[in-house]
């Protein structure tokens, strides 16, 4: 970076004048578009082709000619680079690491979007009504975002330090620190495209969202972790086959009991996975996912490795009829059940 630069593209004042969108912009931003991708290179020293790909890793479509960069983003690549020229990392990891940031920004932006555009509504239809959406959005991003930025930092911090200890507590192999042993866990929700298309598009929101939060609330409970989630599915993983059924339990229990909500299938599958780009890849979490297709409504049943890793004095367990697994062949799921 040349930080003696004198930088364009800095902050001013927006007035009433300047179109909505770019109002709301420059809240979020700070920093006007002022600088095209080969005055974005020149200003960091990195070429125009490591400009692209770091862009294209945060997820966002290249600008040609255009003035589309700010001068937070000739920032941001400097400081990228700074660690990158210190030898901490080379550039193809902090590619990586940029296109985990987007994806897990991009889809964060979009939850607090979501999340915050019914306080805007209700912003607008109270005491609080600023005349027009845009002025209570940018009175609410003048209010959130600051005390929401010390908080994005303060979770990464919470869940760096947890995924650092789960490589150790999870057994990674001194040879492979991306592989560790677990038990995976799918969960399903019954005819959910069946019955998304009898709901409008609040009542499926909701129903996605209850399910989701559910979930959370009940892996969190058992140490556990969600993986993703697909709106009708998530995926998790738990240390131990017994916090895992603990976990299938409870979604059986908060889900599947519920009558206001859809039935709910659950598969568990043990052994090592794959650790890469904040999912997770093996045979293990195929079989429960396939599990899951083969599964009642509202049951469980595992693999057998699963059920070898649960205690006999404390559980049984069944074999059930063998049936077809897509990519497994014929398999015998099991069903387990407490003493």
């Amino acid at each position: 970076m040349a930080p003696d630069r004198k930088r364009r593209g800095g902050p001013r004042d927006k007035g009433p004048q300047d179109p909505p969108g770019e109002q709301l912009d420059h809240a979020i931003l700070r920093s006007e578009p002022a600088f095209n991708a080969l005055e974005v290179a020149a200003e960091t020293g990195v070429t125009i082709e490591q400009t692209r790909r770091l862009w294209r890793a945060l997820g966002f479509p290249e600008f040609s000619g255009e003035k589309a960069y700010t001068a937070a983003d000739i920032e941001a690549v400097g400081t990228l680079m700074g660690f990158v020229d210190s030898g901490a990392v080379d550039f193809d990891t902090a590619v990586n690491l940029t296109r985990g940031v987007g994806q897990t920004m991009a889809r964060l932006a979009d939850w607090e979007v979501s999340t915050l555009v019914s306080r805007v509504e209700e912003m607008e239809a109270g005491d609080e009504a600023t005349g027009s959406r845009i002025g209570s959005a940018l009175r609410l991003i003048d209010e959130v975002n600051p005390p929401f930025e010390r908080l994005l930092v303060y979770a990464w911090r919470r869940h760096l330090a947890a995924a650092v200890g789960r490589i150790e507590a999870m057994g990674a192999k001194d040879e492979d620190l991306h592989t560790i042993e677990v038990t995976v866990g799918f969960a399903d929700l019954v005819s959910f495209t069946a019955l998304s298309n009898t709901l409008d598009r609040d009542e499926i929101g909701d129903l996605v969202e209850v399910f989701e939060s559910r979930c959370q609330d009940v892996v969190a409970r058992y140490g556990g972790r969600i993986i993703k989630s697909l709106g009708d599915s998530v995926l998790f993983v738990t240390n131990t086959a017994e916090e895992a059924v603990g976990v299938a339990e409870g979604i059986i229990n908060v889900i599947g009991r519920d009558p206001k909500m859809p039935d709910v299938r659950l598969g568990l599958a043990s052994g090592p996975v794959v650790q890469r780009l904040g999912d997770i890849f093996g045979p293990p979490v195929n079989m429960a996912a396939r599990l899951t297709q083969v599964a009642r409504r509202n049951r469980l049943i595992v693999d057998q490795n699963t059920a070898d890793l649960l205690p006999d004095e404390e559980w049984e367990d069944r074999r059930l009829p063998a049936r077809p697994v897509r990519g497994f062949g014929l398999v015998e799921p099991v069903a387990v059940r407490r003493r």
